[in-house]
């Protein structure tokens, strides 16, 4: 039997037994969609009568919603930008909207609301290729597997591996499955096999998860980046990257927890681990406390803290990837900064340690002046990725 991705993390050991550190964990409690009611397009116009009532003000109406090609060309600028929309879904949600504000914030541009004057206003995402096609390889079906519901079974195999080819394609292309479904539709993907061709979202930075296994260890320092600040906001599930104040890149979050939260503070990265062993411990977990019973799991996509752990000067604490990455934002974690997997390898790619990481310590950064365009921060293909 397969298990559904299981809850993250609390405690992380680096690849090769490095070291120890007690790491976070999460609950994929979802919340449940708010359903609104759709807005008036216009309001009916009312003729003034004397000694009648007053005609009704208009009420204020919402751009024209982007057709899924559009709405999906602008979430692939943003990924390709490092101004995360979360999953590309083919939306203009919440994550997408916070992503394209902090976008025009870094650029010092002020873009209108989603729906055809943004694509006008915004050229470099109308030009935007939206999607490719993907064949299915050999070296991809070689990542699929199977996990034990059996937790002391999962501490036995080599690996936490990807349990479909649909659930690969997803992390890879930055994409929810069931979008991944909508743009092919008649094919099964679940009986996708070497050579099969699939139309996903074209990311600029696909996931490759052998060749983030290549270090199994920590990533090398970078001193150039100690300057940087990260600005994690917990009401508002996203993660800032800044340098002498200039937004530099972006990401939605699942911060802590009611009973766990995220711990406010100043704080340092001390390490940057790819492919992290993790400490299962349901007492660290549930409450806080090492004990000794405990699980020591393999590495992979589907570990508890994913495939990137970037660990806190604070015991049990890191900025790391998930096993679920389409409950990013909209879950609880065990006190530790969960992101995509993606999103993760990104951001291990713009810090080292010496970082500094403020949790709610500030607000919004400062704009750029009018006109000046920061340096954008661009992966470095430290992880393997081009």
């Amino acid at each position: 039997m397969f298990l559904p991705r299981p809850p993250a993390c609390h405690a992380v050991l680096a690849a090769l037994m490095l070291c120890v550190l007690p790491g976070c964990g999460s609950h994929d409690h979802a919340a449940h969609p708010v359903r609104r009611p759709a807005a008036t397009a216009t309001a009916s116009r009312q003729p003034f009568l004397p000694g009648g009532p007053a005609p009704a003000a208009p009420r204020a109406t919402t751009p024209p919603a982007l057709s899924v090609e559009d709405a999906t060309k602008l979430q692939v600028f943003l990924d390709r930008e490092n101004f995360g929309p979360g999953k590309l879904d083919g939306k203009t949600g919440e994550f997408t909207r916070k992503a394209l504000a902090r976008y025009g914030r870094a650029h010092g541009r002020t873009l209108p609301e989603p729906g055809p004057e943004l694509l006008a206003a915004l050229p470099e995402a109308a030009a935007i290729r939206p999607f490719r096609e993907y064949t299915v390889t050999a070296a991809d079906t070689a990542q699929i597997g199977t996990i034990p519901e059996d937790r002391a079974a999962q501490g036995r195999q080599a690996s936490l591996p990807y349990t479909s080819l649909v659930e690969l394609l997803g992390e890879r292309f930055h994409a929810e499955q069931a979008f991944l479904r909508r743009l092919n539709p008649g094919q099964n993907l679940g009986t996708l096999a070497v050579g099969s061709r699939v139309r996903v979202p074209d990311v600029a930075d696909p996931l490759e998860v052998p060749k983030l296994a290549q270090h199994g260890r920590f990533l090398p320092a970078r001193p150039e980046f100690r300057p940087r600040v990260i600005l994690v906001h917990t009401k508002e599930k996203m993660l800032d990257v800044t340098e002498d104040g200039q937004l530099l890149a972006s990401f939605p979050i699942t911060p802590g927890s009611t009973a766990l939260p995220a711990p406010p503070g100043t704080w340092k990265i001390e390490n940057v681990a790819s492919m992290p062993y993790f400490r299962y411990d349901d007492m660290m977990l549930e409450h806080g406390v090492r004990s000794d019973n405990f699980v020591q799991l393999p590495p992979g996509p589907n570990s508890p803290v994913g495939v990137m752990w970037m660990g806190l000067n604070k015991s049990g604490i890191g900025l790391h990837g998930t096993n679920n990455p389409e409950t990013i934002g909209r879950a609880a974690s065990h006190g530790c900064i969960r992101l995509a997997n993606w999103d993760a390898v990104k951001l291990s790619q713009m810090v080292t340690p010496g970082v500094t990481v403020k949790i709610d310590g500030e607000g919004k950064p400062p704009a750029p002046a009018p006109g000046v365009t920061p340096a954008l921060a661009k992966p470095t293909g430290e992880t393997g990725h081009p």
